[in-house]
């Protein structure tokens, strides 16, 4: 068994799950079939995926046409059909025990023992489904997240007896269609990301029932004042409050008395029209910055805290595996891991001990893992160590941020995929710690680049400053200047949306080579803001007063081929030339002269400051201090001989 083997999946199941995951793996160009027990439900699903793929299309945001793409999928309603040539089965059949013993006794009867089965299933055990088969070693869960065509991560889950050749061929799977896999290595109720959730609106529907908080202030503090894409309440309004409600049954949990009686009174939410918050006659979740109040956020971030020391002590899972599961799975901010560490896991521990004394209740006892860590003084960043290391590494290590030395040339990838790799306080310190730490004479060249497939950055991640001030963020930022000044030539390598932030970071690079599908544009004003980072200036320098005050003023995006012509970017081109031209612009740089390089971009960036008869003073002092080196020499000697040079930077 391996990924080599496969070539042929299918998919049992037509509904939001079943198409998606049939969609995304035929746009990675792998044949499937899509089976489910009704002619009009695979029908539906089809037609789901083919309006899908038109959207895709429209947007240029698949490489091939949607027919192209439709012409491998195929769809029945015969079990034996879909499953008898496959390589990979994913079942994606509701939640119910029975009906996947019952799929799954099929499979073994129609499948080879080659066959990988895998399940879907978002809350019942791997082993448990597995129960069906003589064969349990190749069974897994392949967790995806709702919808799969737009959600990265995949949950790669061990049942008991999955074998790891199993697990290995579905995590490399998962990467072939483009996705992001975490290993799950112990079949726990949750998983990764339920594990981690479930705290969230557990703790909080718990401090709402006792009074000791209301609905709003717990939703404004933790998106406004921490930083969440949405708060506890409103997420079970849109996941549906009768979800976490079974959950908890399920678990022989306790339910908060409030989850209770929105249930009894069938106010489940956004799909019954009313839930915590009023989606028929009120304006929904309508709370504001102001209705923080004051809200213990640190009970509920404990606890979450805590679920990740489960995990990762019970060797579930590693805190890079959780912190990717919680950011691409429920978008938050940061991992959960490496916020522990940013607050202080002696102070979580504490928070935690202190609950568990005052109330009585199980739901605080410390995990040993918690406890382990602050006894081996693991307390945080502020310690060096955590859940991860810090130790004295002279570059990083960086969480955000990705970087490769390689033949001359840094690699830099901002790594916030989930959130469009918008510029948070802590990658733009990371930015900026790399920049200016990295010993430039190893150094030929550098390129900026953005992680996933949708952006290079689409601006800042205003929840990620929720506690600076006015005045701290009047300061110019650092990593902005730190590239700009940077002793080597940087090119922004741009696919997708550079916006705001992220269009700023790309000013401050020499050079800028994008896709054809990228779009520009500084849309702060539509926020009641300016561009910070240099953008108004850089912006002025580089396009005019009249091109640069229209992308201001106006907070519009324009296209690539807009942005060539305007001389915002160096090249825009088609995506299947986008790496070759990129690696033309890096073989011309990292191939020149290192010292004459210096000098060029020091006295372009400075004169554009000075008045002309500085500006022109300034280049004729680096004129004469080159023609003293050894690049010089090699440089006209390599003229006249009819060769390449060979620049060694001095």
């Amino acid at each position: 068994m391996s990924l080599d083997s496969i070539d042929r999946v299918a998919v049992l199941g037509a509904g939001n799950m079943g198409h998606g995951i049939t969609e995304v793996t035929a746009m990675a160009g792998y044949d499937v079939t899509m089976r489910d027990i009704k002619d009009e439900f695979v029908e539906d699903g089809y037609e789901s995926i083919k309006w899908s793929l038109q959207k895709l299309e429209e947007k240029e945001l698949i490489d091939e046409s949607a027919d192209e793409v439709l012409s491998r999928i195929d769809i029945t309603t015969d079990l034996e059909e879909a499953v008898g040539d496959a390589d990979l089965v994913i079942e994606a059949a509701p939640e119910d025990l029975d009906l996947k013993h019952d799929i799954f006794t099929s499979l073994e009867e129609f499948t080879s023992e080659d066959t990988l089965l895998a399940t879907n299933t978002s809350s019942l055990p791997i082993s448990d489904v597995a129960e069906a088969v003589d064969t349990p070693e190749r069974v897994l869960g392949l967790h995806f997240f709702n919808p799969p065509v737009k959600m990265d991560l995949v949950e790669v889950i061990y049942g008991q007896d999955t074998s790891d050749e199993a697990a290995e061929v579905g995590y490399e799977w998962v990467k072939s269609i483009d996705k992001t896999p975490i290993y799950v290595r112990k079949d726990v109720r949750g998983f990764v990301v339920n594990t981690i959730v479930g705290p969230f609106g557990d703790e909080a529907s718990w401090m709402v029932s006792n009074g000791e908080a209301t609905i709003r202030e717990v939703d404004a503090t933790m998106v406004h004042e921490r930083g969440y894409p949405m708060g506890p309440f409103e997420l079970a309004d849109l996941s549906g409050i009768d979800i976490g409600y079974h959950v908890r049954k399920e678990a022989g949990q306790p339910v908060p008395p409030i989850i209770e009686e929105k249930v009894e009174n069938n106010e489940l939410g956004q799909k019954t029209g009313k839930g915590f918050y009023d989606y028929e006659d009120g304006d929904g979740a309508d709370y504001q910055p102001e209705d923080t109040g004051d809200f213990d956020w640190l009970r509920v971030e404990a606890r979450m805290i805590n679920a990740a020391a489960s995990l990762v002590g019970d060797g579930v899972a590693k805190p890079e595996e959780v912190d990717t599961g919680v950011q691409l799975g429920l978008g938050f901010p940061e991992g959960i891991c490496r916020r522990a560490d940013k607050i202080g896991i002696d102070e979580v521990l504490e928070k935690l001990e202190t609950l568990s004394e005052e109330t009585g209740s199980d739901r605080f006892d410390p995990h040993p893992y918690l406890e382990q860590l602050v006894e081996e003084g693991k307390t945080g960043e502020d310690a060096g160590a955590g859940f991860y290391d810090y130790g004295d590494d002279e570059l990083g290590p960086y969480h955000d941020l990705n970087y490769e030395l390689e033949d001359g040339v840094l690699q830099v990838e901002l790594d916030r995929p989930s959130r469009m790799n918008a510029l948070s306080n802590d990658l733009l310190g990371e930015i900026d710690d790399l920049f200016s730490s990295v010993d430039t004479d190893e150094v030929r060249c550098a390129t900026i680049e953005g992680a996933g497939d949708r952006a290079f950055c689409a601006g800042a991640d205003v929840s990620g400053f929720s506690d600076a001030g006015p005045t701290d963020l009047m300061d110019v930022t650092p990593a902005f200047e730190t590239v700009n000044d940077f002793e080597r030539p940087v090119i922004a390598k741009i696919d997708g949306f550079c916006l705001g932030g992220g269009l700023e970071l790309a000013l401050a690079c020499d050079l800028r080579v994008a896709t054809d599908r990228s779009s520009f544009g500084a849309p702060e004003i539509n926020l009641g803001l300016i561009p910070g980072g240099g953008g108004t200036q850089r912006l002025t320098r580089i396009l005019g007063e009249t091109r640069a005050k229209e992308l201001v003023l106006r907070g519009n995006h324009i296209d690539a081929d807009r942005a060539e012509e305007w001389g915002l970017i160096n090249r825009s081109v088609e995506r299947d030339e986008f790496d070759d031209t990129v690696g033309e612009f890096v073989s011309d740089l990292a191939g020149g002269p290192p010292i004459g390089l210096k000098i060029a971009k020091k006295v372009m960036n400075e004169g554009e400051d000075a008045s002309m008869e500085a500006a022109l003073a300034m280049e004729s002092q680096g004129f004469g201090l080159l023609t003293s080196t050894e690049d010089v020499l090699e440089g006209t000697a390599a003229f006249a001989e009819d060769r390449e040079p060979e620049f060694e930077g001095k």
